[in-house]
């Protein structure tokens, strides 16, 4: 028997969880999962399940709202930000309404098709799932790929994933299980994973040398993502200078650092922008590349010597660490959030010490010298980038296999529907 499943995406926007769920679909039994979806609006996600035919439907449910404060007939954009208090009040207002019919519309979809079940993927689409599940009677299954809520909804938050209508609860690490201990019976953790095949290193040709004009020894530190003061980029341009002031002069000569990645328009303020005002103000203009957002990141990170994930928050599970990995990259990263639960230091990279700063946001001064040591000694030993970016391609391909993966979602989605799990 097929499960009918209603795959609900919060966003429209390129980024991990659309990405992820593209993994899982792709590899689910059509057979044994009917996989319709819906999205807010049409955008990068929308194109990518289609391109690759995974859903056997995709929908646009314009309700969905992606921002509280997002006009109403179009996406968020930076400027809207800055609108008067008294529109963006009536935009909230709206925008209540909105989601309150889209919710009504969804509503009467899942009954006249008679779904099994409701998957929720994000933040939003768990409270909008779990409200659903209450009028509908239809289960969800919540894909959990954050570590932290606002107190001002998590009250409600907790009540909706203790409740009968939620039942499951898969988290992409440990570190996002942690905020359902009172529902713990409920709970898998299963990492993210990825297509293996499509991140294979030996069918990847590099281009970043070639665009930037970079020497052929050239040491390429680099990191990839969407650029958000959370990510910790700040820190990794503060790294970057310490980096190059401890090196000699022949290493200084080869050295690069870059950064592939923009803030979402729904994001204030540009952090690229700021990213690129401390490299300038830090005089590393021709050293520190910030190239913006690239809708195929494997040529860059094909030509990256070592990976750097430099998240300053209690991370999930940055999909950016399994994607470099997955090309044969070594990983430095923070040890935050669920980045222990990939990396294995010393084998795939190295996990540094972290601590917040006493200033209130990002990471110690002293962290980010460890983290300005620990590339150092990257940039000094060839023949450690080489045989870490071997070992993180061997664990990518024992443990993060998108194919393995599905099968363990897929048995989640059809116990969650109250069937039996495949064998």
């Amino acid at each position: 028997m097929t499960v009918r499943v209603l795959f609900i995406n919060d966003t429209a926007r390129n980024g991990g969880p659309g990405r992820s769920l593209h993994s899982i679909l792709k590899f689910l039994d059509p057979r044994v999962v009917n996989r319709t979806v819906v999205l807010p609006r049409a955008g990068a996600i929308s194109e990518l399940l289609a391109r690759d035919a995974v859903a056997d439907e995709i929908l646009f449910e314009p309700n969905l709202v992606e921002n509280p404060i997002e006009p109403w007939a179009r996406p968020m954009e930076r400027a809207d930000f800055d609108a008067p208090a008294a529109l963006k009040a009536a935009r909230l207002a709206g925008n209540v309404f909105k989601a309150t019919r889209g919710l009504g519309t969804l509503a009467a979809f899942i009954r006249r098709g008679r779904f099994d079940l409701i998957y929720c993927n994000g933040t939003n689409a768990d409270f909008a799932g779990g409200a659903l599940a209450l009028v509908t009677g239809v289960p969800a299954l919540w894909h959990v790929r954050y570590t932290s809520i606002p107190g001002a909804v998590g009250g409600v938050h907790r009540r909706l994933s203790g409740s009968a209508g939620v039942r499951r609860i898969v988290c992409v690490s440990g570190a996002a299980a942690a905020l359902f201990t009172h529902c713990a019976a409920k709970v898998r953790v299963i990492h993210n994973a990825l297509d293996v095949g499509d991140f294979d290193p030996t069918r990847v040709r590099g281009t970043l040398r070639a665009e930037l004009g970079l020497p052929a020894d050239a040491v390429v530190l680099g990191s990839h993502g969407r650029v958000l003061r959370r990510k910790g980029y700040v820190e990794m341009v503060r790294a970057a200078r310490l980096t190059l002031d401890r090196l000699g002069a022949d290493e200084r000569a080869r050295v690069a650092f870059v950064v592939v990645g923009d803030t979402p328009e729904d994001y204030r303020p540009d952090h690229v922008e700021e990213c690129r005002a401390l490299v300038a103000e830090l005089g590393m203009g021709g050293r520190f590349h910030m190239l913006g957002f690239r809708a195929d990141v494997r040529p860059l990170v094909a030509d990256f010597d070592v990976a750097v994930v430099p998240s300053v928050y209690a991370d999930p599970l940055p999909r950016a660490v399994i994607e470099s990995m997955a090309m044969g990259k070594p990983v430095v990263a923070f040890d935050v959030g669920g980045v222990a639960e990939m990396l294995e230091h010393g084998v795939t990279g190295e996990l540094v010490g972290f601590e917040p700063s006493v200033r209130g946001e990002g990471a110690s001064d002293a962290a980010v010298e460890r983290l300005a040591r620990a590339l150092v000694r990257y940039v000094g030993d060839g023949e450690m980038r080489a045989r870490q970016g071997r070992a993180a391609r061997e664990l990518v391909l024992r443990d993060f296999d998108a194919r393995a993966h599905a099968r363990r979602i897929q048995d989640e989605i059809v116990a969650a529907a109250g069937q039996e799990a495949s064998g």
